[in-house]
């Protein structure tokens, strides 16, 4: 059975619920908090792995992080590929506001210092078939997709969050982009979502492009096809949006290792990502398989022609 392997993220998640996100200069209190295991790289593993798919998580973590293993372990994810460094663990500060907005804070900590012996082992290990899918969180990102182009792996790039690096990504090397309205104008060098995503897909013709755009739902782009398309959202009661786009890639991930279609897998993610925005919390949040099922036979999404006025 083919896998995902994952060279992603692992943090600990402060989470505090505010009446309003703080402003630069305003202290406000928080009405609550909590401290969940998280990090996109994990989110991501344990959606996919809810989702049905096998998977593998490359990562590293300090001597704090036995809760971050376990909850992998607990979604059934293989966790051998986890280091355990002198550097503590990854932590997020997280503000969420009544209306499930959120800010975050990160501090990257072991995940910016996964030596390169490493990530090459975890390259050498993948089998015909396997995905790779990397995020923004982890050091190394560059070249560990060129060294994956080179050994014929299919890669799926999460440029979450952006940052100055992406722009000397060899993007142009993996097979599916799945980028956000921020992302893909930093990536783009764009100051708006439509021409952002009319020269990711002039830029890389040869990759499938999808571009989330929260409770608008999304656009998404074929390689080597002359049409977009447009997937409208669920309409939910939004509590907290903290792990809705790790959801979303976790489902998708697994459906393409299905070999399901790209649209196809993209209505699936798509219910994923909203059942998660009515759950707080990140890894806590993400939805079993039976219940993101139930939701898109309940509601339908259609596909549509994308065209800009």
């Amino acid at each position: 059975m083919s896998r995902l392997i994952n060279f992603g993220s692992l943090c600990v998640d402060w989470v505090y619920q505010v009446p309003n996100l703080v402003a630069a200069g305003e202290t406000i209190a928080s009405v609550g908090r909590a401290v969940h295991p998280g990090g996109k790289g994990l989110n991501q593993s344990i959606a996919a792995a809810l989702a049905g798919a096998e998977v593998a998580h490359f990562g590293a973590v300090g001597d704090d992080g036995a809760a971050l293993i376990e909850a992998l372990v607990n979604a059934g994810v293989d966790t051998r590929g986890i280091l355990q460094l002198q550097d503590g663990s990854g932590h997020a500060v997280i503000q969420v506001d009544t209306d499930g907005r959120n800010a975050i804070v990160i501090y990257p900590g072991a995940n910016r210092s996964i030596p390169q012996s490493h990530w090459r082992f975890m390259l050498d290990s993948m089998a015909v078939g396997d995905w790779l899918l990397v995020q923004n969180e982890t050091n190394d990102v560059g070249e560990v997709l060129s060294q994956a182009r080179q050994r014929g792996i299919k890669i799926a790039a999460n440029l979450a969050p952006a940052d100055d690096r992406i722009a000397e990504y060899p993007i142009e090397h993996v097979a599916l982009l799945i980028v956000n309205e921020v992302e893909a104008m930093a990536l783009a060098q764009r100051s708006d979502v439509q021409s952002a995503f009319a020269e990711l897909r002039q830029r890389y013709p040869h990759i499938d492009v999808v571009l989330t755009l929260g409770g608008d739902g999304l656009w998404y782009a074929m390689a080597d096809q002359p049409s977009a398309f447009y997937l409208e959202s669920h309409e939910v009661d939004a509590v907290d949006e903290t792990a809705a786009g790790d959801a979303f890639i976790g489902y998708l991930m697994a459906a393409l290792l299905a070999h399901t279609s790209l649209p196809e897998a993209l209505v699936l993610a798509s219910a994923a990502g909203a059942l998660a925005v009515t759950q707080a919390g990140a890894a806590s949040s993400l939805p079993a398989r039976d219940d993101v099922e139930a939701m898109r036979r309940r509601t339908p999404l259609s596909l549509k022609p994308l065209e800009f006025d």
